[in-house]
Formats: structure tokens, C-alpha cells, sequence
């Protein structure tokens, strides 16, 4: 993957939208978060099992409720390989059930992601931590 993707979010009642350029292959995972004129907001990887995250205008406060660790988890749940996907979850005592390109993330009965995909979007909502998102791009080659 390497492409644009528009962001419309929403944790404890306030809305977020900002851009992303995402360059992703098995081996690593770098998003640059961008304002609407197009200035660097921040970069966020995740190489070698390591995530890192910088920005010079993103407060820290701010930080602590968007932890970098679940942005990453979050595109994993999105657009890795659902069998593997599905063997890591089980590892956790979690289920990955997917229809039509969607996928449902459970514990035990209880459905705690959600995962709608089309070939213009992705949303995202976690009802265990509350918060919710939509991506937007190009999504047609990416099931």
C-alpha cells in the first residue's frame, strides 16, 4: 500500500479529520499524518516489531488517548491477511470472523470491532474502548 487516506474520527464525543500518506508492505508500517494544507502533523511506524511516533505540533496530552500502538493494531485489524490475522487473535483468546470483505473481532459472544469495508472506505469501530473512525481512499485492491 502506498496511498492517501482521509480520516474522519470520533473519541469521547470529539470529532478528528486529518490526512494520511500510508506506505505499508510486510515489513513495515509508515503512516505521515498531515494538516489540510498538507504540512507534516506527525509520522508514526512500525519496524521490527517496534512502534515510534513523533510530532513537533500534536500535544502529548493529546497523545496518551491516541496511543501510536493502537493505530497500528487498528490498520493490522483492517487490511492484514485475515487467515493470519485470525491465527494471531486466536492466540489471544479472541475470533476473527469475516463475510464480504468485513470482519467482526470477538471475545467469546461479544462483539468488541467492527470492521466495514468497501472499495472507497473502511470504518472502524471499537465498542470496548468507545472511539470510531473512517478512512477514505482507494481501497478497491485491498480486500
Amino acid at each position: 500500500m502506498d496511498m492517501v487516506q482521509f480520516c474522519s474520527a470520533e473519541f469521547r464525543g470529539q470529532n478528528y479529520l486529518f490526512t494520511a500518506w500510508v506506505k505499508a508492505n510486510e515489513n513495515a508500517i509508515e503512516m505521515t499524518v498531515l494538516n489540510e494544507l498538507g504540512a507534516t502533523m506527525g509520522e508514526l511506524s512500525y519496524r521490527n516489531g517496534a512502534v515510534n511516533f513523533s510530532s513537533t505540533v500534536i500535544p502529548s496530552s493529546l497523545i496518551k488517548y491516541f496511543k501510536p500502538e493502537y493505530i497500528i493494531a487498528d490498520f493490522q485489524l483492517c487490511f492484514y491477511d485475515p487467515l493470519l490475522l485470525g491465527m494471531s487473535l486466536k492466540d489471544c483468546g479472541l475470533v476473527l470472523e469475516t463475510k464480504d470483505g468485513s470482519r467482526r473481532i470477538l471475545n467469546r459472544n461479544e462483539v468488541i470491532i467492527e470492521i466495514k469495508k468497501t472499495e472507497n472506505t473502511v470504518e472502524l469501530v471499537n465498542h470496548l474502548q468507545k472511539y470510531s473512525y473512517i478512512l477514505e481512499g482507494d481501497f478497491h485492491e485491498i480486500r
